[in-house]
């Protein structure tokens, strides 16, 4: 009888401590932050870039490895809230996404969590790190440079049409981070001797002003300018794009693959990539301070030749020539 009580007894304590025992390792698997300023809509794509970076790097996310998430849907004024309520959490890294916005209010809630982030500008500029080669601090993470693109996306619109009189540059008003952009544009535009008017818009109503403001001032073609804003409202410019019979060069894929006419950037796949690969090593061990910013050397130019056959547009053959991808 007293084996048989000790064995019971055995068994009772075993048992209670399997939810303990359970408990502790889930709490020992490391917590990502992913911390975008743009929508869990828009980024299917850029998650699947990270998760496919982060498994090189030997973390499956619900294997070793479990991941938090915010989303502003590009409300810039969320930023601050949605960054401390991550650092509260306590993750193990913090992944920022939507230019630097988010990595400032990440960089502004923390100075001990490491932080990743991706941004189109310069982020020495943007005083996100202290140098490419040596970030300083708790952030580094992927430079995409669109805003040193813009020569380039304007004269690719002027290759389509270069009868064109006046081009339409939209940018948004809340993204002050779009202003190199915009003075690249510019310059490119005057030594090409082009008319150019900019407009700016930071919520739906002003970009149906903008439109109806282009429409009116008989534009030829646009040149959207990047922002975490204009991924979410993708959609919304193609739709108005098409209903204007204007034809667009955007900043990233996804807004071609939504409808829109072309665009020419940085390739967001390898970039998300990169980033995830990244956030791998930083759960390894690695210090951001050690991880110089990588710069994105991988642009794509992509054309939706539906869209075109809707304005009325043939393609040069130069240009299919030099596509990345030709959607059909």
């Amino acid at each position: 009888m007293r084996i048989a009580r000790r064995s019971v007894l055995q068994l009772g304590v075993a048992a209670a401590a399997w939810p303990l025992a359970a408990r502790a390792q889930q709490q020992a698997m490391p917590v990502v932050g992913y911390f975008s300023a743009r929508s869990p809509r828009t980024d299917v794509p850029m998650l699947a870039a990270f998760h496919r970076g982060l498994g090189e790097a030997g973390y499956i996310e619900g294997k070793n490895v479990a991941m938090e998430f915010r989303w502003a849907n590009g409300q810039y004024d969320r930023l601050s809230e949605l960054a401390a309520d991550l650092v509260q959490r306590r993750v193990s890294v913090i992944v920022t996404t939507g230019g630097s916005p988010s990595a400032l209010a990440a960089k502004s809630a923390t100075e001990t969590i490491p932080i990743l982030f991706v941004t189109a500008g310069d982020p020495v500029q943007e005083g996100l790190v202290a140098s490419l080669n040596r970030p300083g601090s708790n952030t580094t993470g992927v430079t995409m440079l669109f805003f040193s693109l813009g020569a380039k996306q304007l004269g690719l619109v002027r290759d389509l049409l270069p009868n064109a009189l006046l081009i339409g540059l939209l940018t948004d008003s809340n993204y002050a981070a779009a202003e190199p952009q915009i003075d690249d544009v510019a310059a490119a535009a005057r030594a090409a001797g082009q008319r150019l008017i900019v407009l700016r818009a930071g919520n739906e109503r002003e970009i149906a002003t903008a439109f109806a403001t282009l429409s009116q001032q008989r534009v030829d073609a646009l040149l959207v300018v990047g922002s975490p804003f204009f991924i979410t409202q993708s959609h919304y410019l193609v739709i108005l794009a098409a209903r204007h019979s204007l034809p667009a060069m955007y900043f990233r894929r996804e807004l071609v693959e939504a409808g829109g006419l072309m665009s020419y950037g940085s390739s967001t796949a390898e970039s998300y990539r990169q980033l995830g690969n990244y956030a791998g090593k930083i759960l390894g061990g690695a210090k951001p301070a050690d991880l110089p910013v990588i710069q994105s050397t991988k642009f794509e130019f992509v054309i939706n030749l539906q869209t075109a056959k809707a304005f009325g547009l043939t393609m040069p053959a130069g240009l299919l020539a030099i596509a990345d991808e030709v959607i059909e």
